[in-house]
C-alpha cells in the first residue's frame, strides 16, 4: 500500500525537543516502512524520519500555528501526494482543504487536539468527505455527533525506551508552561512531599511565557531545577531515574504521550484522573490517579509500593508501535477498499 503523512508543518519529524504529534508520526512512518509499505511524509525540509519527503517550507515557519502557512503546506502535501492509495491528515487545515479537492485519495484525518466546540462542528462537517479517528475513547467522547472511524492509541519504539532503576532521588514534569498542563502544581506537590523535582517544560508562546513568569517563576528555588525544552534522548534519561512523573493536568487532554514514555521507562505516573490518563495509568499499579494536590502529595508517599517492572509491561502490552501501526493499517484498510 501506498501511504500519505500529512504532518504539521511547525516541528521536524521527529522532533528534536518538544513535538509529541510529530514523535507520533515518525514512529508510524518507520513502522508502516517495516510492515512492508511505500511512505510518504509531507512535513519540513528539515524532517530527519528516514522514509521519503516532500515539503513547502525547508523549516517551520514563523510563528506557529499561523493559517496562511498551514494552507500552503497542506496544499501543497495534497498535490504531492496524489498518488498515494490513502492519506493520513495529522494537521486541522488538511482536512478542510480535502473536502474542496475533487479528485484524490480517500482520506483518515487524525485530531490530536481536543474536541472542543469549534473543532467538533468542524469534523462533524467534515467527516461527510474525510473519515475521522481518535487518539483516546475520552477525546472521542467529547464528539458524540462525529463518526469516528476509530480510536488509536498513540504507540512507542520501545526499544529506544529502557527500564530505569529510579534512584535519582527527584520527580519529573514534563509539557508545556500552561495553566491546563500545572507546571506550577507539579512543583508544589514535589515540595510539600520533601522530594526534588526536574521540570523539562516548553517555553515558546507569548501565553506559555506569560504563564512561566506569573506562576512558575515565583516557585523556583531549592528543590527545582528547571531545565526548559531538552533533547528528548536527554528526557529519557532524565525520566529513568525519576521516582516518578508528575502529571497534575487540569483539562481533558486527548492522550498525554508522555505518561506512556514514563511507564516505558518503568517510572510510575502521578496524574490527575482526567482525559485520557485513566486509559493509560492504572491506579494503584502503574501510578495514582489523584483528586487535588494533597491526594497526589499523599500518593507520592506510596510511590516505592509500586513495581517498576509492571509499568513497562503495560507500556509493551498496550503501547508499542507495532500495535499503533496495526490499528491504523486496519483503518487504511478500511479505507481503500471503499
Amino acid at each position: 500500500m501506498r501511504i500519505g503523512l500529512v504532518a504539521p508543518p511547525w516541528v521536524p519529524v521527529p522532533p528534536t525537543r518538544y513535538g509529541g504529534t510529530e514523535a507520533v508520526i515518525d514512529r508510524l512512518a518507520r513502522g508502516l516502512v517495516e510492515e512492508g509499505h511505500e511512505v510518504l511524509l509531507m512535513a519540513t525540509g528539515d524532517s530527519a524520519c528516514p522514509v521519503p519527503k516532500r515539503w513547502a517550507y525547508a523549516t517551520p515557519p514563523a510563528p506557529m500555528g499561523s493559517t496562511l502557512p498551514e494552507l500552503h503546506h497542506v496544499q501543497r502535501a495534497y498535490e504531492e501526494l496524489a498518488g498515494c492509495d490513502v492519506i493520513h491528515d495529522h494537521t486541522l487545515s488538511g482536512p478542510v482543504w480535502a473536502a474542496t479537492v475533487e479528485s484524490r485519495p480517500p482520506v483518515l484525518a487524525t485530531n490530536h487536539g481536543e474536541f472542543n466546540e469549534p473543532v467538533r462542528q468542524l469534523f462533524r462537517h467534515l467527516s461527510r468527505k474525510v473519515a475521522v479517528s481518535a487518539i483516546s475513547h475520552s477525546q472521542a467522547s467529547f464528539a458524540p455527533d462525529v463518526p469516528i472511524a476509530g480510536v488509536v492509541h498513540h504507540g512507542l519504539d520501545l526499544e529506544r525506551f529502557q527500564v530505569g532503576q529510579g534512584d535519582g532521588g527527584y520527580v519529573m514534569f514534563v509539557g508545556r508552561c500552561s495553566a491546563e498542563k500545572g507546571v506550577d502544581r507539579a512543583i508544589r506537590i514535589a515540595r510539600a512531599a520533601g522530594i526534588p523535582i526536574v521540570v523539562v517544560a516548553k517555553k515558546r508562546e507569548d501565553d506559555e511565557i506569560r504563564y512561566f513568569e506569573e506562576k512558575v517563576e515565583p516557585l523556583l528555588g531549592p528543590g527545582v531545577e528547571y531545565l526548559g525544552e531538552v533533547h528528548p534522548d536527554e528526557r529519557d534519561r532524565l525520566l529513568r531515574g525519576a521516582l516518578a512523573l508528575v502529571n497534575p493536568i487540569a483539562w481533558p487532554e486527548p492522550f498525554g504521550l508522555v505518561m506512556a514514555e514514563s511507564l516505558a521507562c518503568g517510572t510510575p505516573v502521578i496524574a490527575s484522573p482526567i482525559g485520557a490518563a485513566p486509559e493509560i495509568v492504572d491506579d494503584g499499579v502503574t501510578g495514582f490517579l489523584c483528586q487535588g494536590e494533597d491526594d497526589a502529595v499523599v500518593a507520592l508517599g506510596k510511590i516505592g509500593s509500586l513495581d517498576r517492572g509492571d509499568c513497562r509491561a503495560a507500556a509493551e502490552q498496550r503501547f508499542s508501535a507495532k500495535r499503533m501501526v496495526s490499528d491504523y493499517l486496519a483503518l487504511y484498510a478500511c479505507l481503500a477498499s471503499s
